[in-house]
C-alpha cells in the first residue's frame, strides 16, 4: 500500500468519505482547486508536508499513503460497553499554534506558525471534534488567550479551539479570531442582516465596540468553536 499513487490514493479517499476538492483545500488554508489540481494535473508534484501530515490526521490513514514517511496514524483507546462489547475511540492530535490572539488592545504577531518547542499538540476525540467542527479537523487549531475584553465569556490564559476552515465565506454571528492591521484579537461578530456590515464587539462593556465595519477589511482567521479554562 505504501507504493501506490498518493494521487490515486487520496482521490479514492475522498470519493469514498463523501468529500470534495474544495473544502478540503480551504481547510488547508489552500485555493479552492489546490487538492483538484494535485490529483488531476499533477501540480505540485507532491503535497507539502505540512498539508500532507493534515490530511493524514483527517483521513486517518498513514503518511506514506499520501507520499510521505510511515508514522502511527493516532493514538486508540479500548473502551468497554455493555454486553462485554469493546469499542476504539480514535484521538486527533491538534497543534498549538506560536500566538496569541488578544482579548485586549491587540497583539501584534500575525504569523500563525505551529509552536515547535517540545511536543505542541494535544488530543481530542475525534468524534467530539467532528460535532464541534462538521467540516473535519484538518483547520483546528489551539490559540492562547491574552487580555480582558472578552470576560466573562474569555479571560486571559483561555485555550480557545479555532476552526480556520469556517472563516469568511460562512461568516455569522459568533467569536472570531481575526487579523486587524497585522494585529490578531479575538472578538464577537454581529452581522447586520440587511447589508451584511459587521459589528467587532468585546463581551466586556468596558471595551467599547467598533460598528459598521465593512466585511472586505476584516481579515477572518477562523470562528472560536470552543474554550478551556484552569480554575484558579
Amino acid at each position: 500500500m505504501a507504493d501506490a499513487d498518493p494521487r490515486a490514493t487520496l482521490e479514492a479517499l475522498v470519493r469514498e468519505r463523501g468529500e470534495d476538492y474544495a473544502s478540503l483545500s480551504r481547510m488547508l488554508g489552500r485555493n479552492p482547486a489546490y487538492i483538484q489540481q494535485f490529483i488531476k494535473r499533477g501540480t505540485p508534484r507532491k503535497l507539502d508536508e505540512a498539508d500532507r501530515a493534515a490530511l493524514a490526521r483527517y483521513f486517518g490513514v498513514d503518511e506514506a499513503l499520501l507520499g510521505g514517511p510511515a508514522r502511527p496514524a493516532g493514538p486508540r483507546v479500548a473502551t468497554a460497553e455493555r454486553g462485554g462489547s469493546r469499542r476504539t475511540s480514535e484521538f486527533v492530535a491538534v497543534p498549538r499554534l506560536a500566538v496569541r490572539a488578544s482579548a485586549g488592545p491587540g497583539t501584534l504577531d500575525a504569523e500563525l506558525s505551529e509552536d515547535r518547542r517540545g511536543d505542541r499538540r494535544f488530543a481530542f476525540d475525534a468524534g467530539w471534534l467532528r460535532a464541534l467542527a462538521p467540516g473535519g479537523p484538518v483547520g483546528l487549531s489551539l490559540i492562547r488567550v491574552e487580555g480582558d475584553s472578552m470576560l466573562p465569556t474569555l479571560a486571559d490564559g483561555d485555550d480557545i479551539l479555532v476552526d480556520r476552515g469556517d472563516g469568511a465565506d460562512r461568516l455569522r454571528d459568533g467569536v472570531y479570531v481575526l487579523r486587524v492591521d497585522d494585529v490578531l484579537l479575538v472578538k464577537r461578530l454581529l452581522i447586520q442582516p440587511a447589508d451584511r456590515r459587521v459589528t467587532v464587539a468585546s463581551d466586556n462593556p468596558a471595551y467599547p465596540p467598533l460598528a459598521d465595519c465593512d466585511p472586505h477589511d476584516i481579515h477572518i482567521v477562523g470562528r472560536v468553536v470552543w474554550g478551556g479554562r484552569r480554575f484558579r
